[in-house]
């Protein structure tokens, strides 16, 4: 189900990137040809950047593909490289703990009262606060979820999970 959810959230990043695409050159192509300028753009294109980057943290998070700095970790044992993979799990489920208070406290606080953007449309801000609680969440959860299941792989002997740096590189 969690990798169902994570598809889904990628599926609506590319939606939100596709739909960057169309309202940045809507915008641009009404002020050139009829000097008319869309309402809100720039609130639109803000919050659909939110939805862009946050929503596929968690498939990215499954999929190891975040940065990583791996000239001195891939000289280390698999033993050693295993563990310090789980390290940085556990890390980032510490480094995600307050932007997830901060996102939820931010859309309470949002939803409660009514916050909006001024501008012609008065778009309401909880939206973007939502969408950027719920794919921080949901990166925390698969951060958590695989630090249990490498921590099991671990156990068992296989760090193959850890080898993740691209064929011919060495």
């Amino acid at each position: 189900m969690l990798k169902a959810l994570e598809t889904f959230l990628l599926n609506l990043a590319v939606a939100a990137v596709i739909a960057l695409g169309l309202m940045i050159t809507a915008s641009v192509f009404s002020r050139a040809i009829f000097n008319v300028a869309l309402p809100d753009t720039i609130v639109i294109v803000r919050e659909l950047m939110v939805a862009a980057i946050v929503l596929p943290l968690a498939a990215a998070t499954l999929s190891r593909s975040h940065v990583a700095v791996e000239f001195l970790a891939n000289r280390l044992p698999p033993r050693a490289q295993a563990w310090l993979a789980v390290f940085g799990s556990i890390v980032g489920l510490f480094a995600l703990m307050p932007l997830i208070y901060a996102g939820g406290r931010e859309f309470a606080h949002n939803f409660t009262s009514g916050g909006f953007f001024y501008g012609d449309l008065e778009l309401p801000k909880w939206p973007g606060r939502l969408i950027f609680l719920i794919g921080i969440s949901l990166c925390w959860l698969r951060l958590l979820v695989l630090v249990v299941q490498d921590i099991r792989a671990i156990r068992a002997g296989d760090y193959s999970f850890a080898d993740t740096h691209a064929e011919g590189l060495d």
